[in-house]
């Protein structure tokens, strides 16, 4: 493709994959290894069994059928790690394969020992096999993808448009993300004033005008638009011709979400939720049966868990602290209809006695000594099971909040109210990602996850979100 104006041509590098087509292309690498790793462990498996050797024998007799899903099962257990924040370095990724085949290994061993006493469907030998060919295939492509996808020739290369408010924000937040997601060539902004000036170490290289040479002398293959205020006529133009002419065109709220998994509340307009995050947030009748279905299913197992571990905790407590064991506490749910949330005291029975409603803190000094080994391991929460299953609540979503908090915070932080649209969680994206809430300014980072689950949500990213939470409570990481 050529400028008319100068002639000069434009050929846009497709090898520079979208971060969409980078998640997929580590994904099915991952199922590839996974495979082969299946195929060495059940081939050394029929090597080492003493009356049968690899055969289509072996095979009918000696593998069950569960174990075929080996590799599936192996893939759920890295879904946190297809987090492209987390998958381009190598060092997250060492940390997330450990754990995969920690935690693999645990369950089975789990199973194993607690399976009755003909054990014959439930080899070890083979188990060990797999996650160990398959953790070592696993970790060797993990390198490969890095040392590939990190290198500069397969980065895309950005040009951001604007220099205001977003573009600056947008900036930092590449500054401090390593490895980089992609290579940030520079900024265009029509304002003179702001022409050579150094944004976290990216220089303003010219104007719309200077648009198209800029995206041939540098090989741009993406534009970001950073223009949060009115644009005018002639920048538009120029980023539509880019964009006819096979630049990729992305503004700068979706690139804030792909890097940091939040919605950016401060850099949006005012009619926001109005024109844009309404219509987003809707899901199909079909999904919000199926959210309730793996609900009465979740709120069951949680249920029968709680019956379970009662006596346990309700001991500790009254022993620790006396009675009441459980206490109530008004929230609000989806559409702000309030409800009770039932939960495990964790507190003293004073912990509020000058009628002020506060949020609870990381090291919160009202906790009892019980309380806080319940919170650190999400088990003071197990009646909110009770919750789920009369349909106040839901696994995932928003943190549940107090009237009297979410009147107070949506005086200052933006579309606060938004968190409402859904059901509230007993997890949800905001508590795995980040930690207590204490004021404004953290409160707005959660409400940015919050609003990102809303928008985002569906069974891969709940199943997500689960399987996270399960590691905080076995890491005693509660938030």
């Amino acid at each position: 493709m050529s400028n008319p104006e100068t002639g000069k041509t434009y050929v846009r590098p497709s090898w520079r994959l979208r971060p969409t087509e980078r998640r997929g292309t580590l994904f099915f690498g991952d199922l590839t290894m996974a495979i082969l790793g299946l195929l060495l462990a059940i081939y050394f498996w029929a090597q080492g069994d003493a009356w049968l050797t690899f055969s289509w024998t072996f095979l009918d007799e000696r593998v069950p059928a569960w174990f075929y899903f080996m590799p599936v099962i192996w893939l759920v257990l890295l879904i946190e790690s297809y987090d492209m924040r987390r998958s381009t370095a190598r060092l997250e990724s060492l940390k997330q394969l450990s754990l995969a085949a920690a935690v693999g290994l645990g369950l089975y061993l789990l199973v194993f020992f607690l399976a009755p006493t003909d054990t014959s469907a439930l080899p070890r030998r083979a188990v060990v096999y797999f996650i160990g060919f398959t953790f070592i295939l696993t970790l060797l492509w993990r390198f490969l993808y890095i040392g590939l996808f990190n290198a500069p020739q397969f980065l895309r290369r950005v040009l951001i448009v604007g220099a205001g408010r977003s573009g600056r924000e947008l900036t930092k937040i590449i500054k401090e993300t390593w490895p980089p997601p992609f290579y940030t060539v520079g900024l265009v902004d029509d304002d003179p004033e702001k022409q050579g000036q150094d944004l976290s170490g990216f220089k303003v290289l010219g104007t719309s005008e200077d648009l198209f040479d800029l995206v041939v002398k540098y090989q741009i293959t993406d534009l970001v638009f950073a223009i949060s205020g009115e644009m005018s006529p002639d920048t538009f133009e120029k980023v539509l011709e880019a964009e006819e002419r096979g630049v990729e065109v992305t503004t700068m709220p979706v690139v804030y979400e792909e890097l940091l998994g939040r919605v950016p509340i401060f850099l949006l307009r005012s009619d926001w939720v109005l024109r844009s995050f309404v219509d987003q947030s809707h899901v199909g009748g079909f999904q919000e049966l199926s959210k309730r279905l793996v609900d009465i299913i979740g709120g069951l197992i949680g249920v029968l868990i709680f019956c379970l571990s009662f006596p346990i905790i309700g001991t500790m407590i009254i022993v620790t602290s006396g009675a009441p064991i459980f206490y109530t506490q008004t929230r609000l749910g989806r559409n702000g209809r309030p409800y009770s949330i039932i939960k495990y005291r964790s507190m003293h029975r004073d912990a509020e006695k000058d009628g002020i409603a506060r949020s609870a803190d990381e090291n919160d000094e009202r906790a009892t000594f019980v309380g806080r080994i319940l919170r650190k391991t999400h088990l003071d929460e197990l009646p909110q099971f009770i919750n789920i299953l009369v349909g106040d609540m839901s696994l995932v979503g928003p943190r549940a909040e107090r009237p009297e908090i979410v009147l107070e915070l949506q005086q200052h932080i933006p579309f606060y109210r938004a968190r409402l649209f859904v059901k509230p969680g007993l997890s949800g994206w905001a508590q795995v990602n980040f930690g207590y809430a204490n004021d404004y300014e953290t409160n707005a980072i959660k409400l940015e996850y919050d609003l990102y689950y809303i928008k985002h949500r569906n069974i891969l990213l709940d199943l997500n979100i689960m399987i996270r939470t399960v590691g905080t409570v076995i890491g005693f990481k509660g938030r």
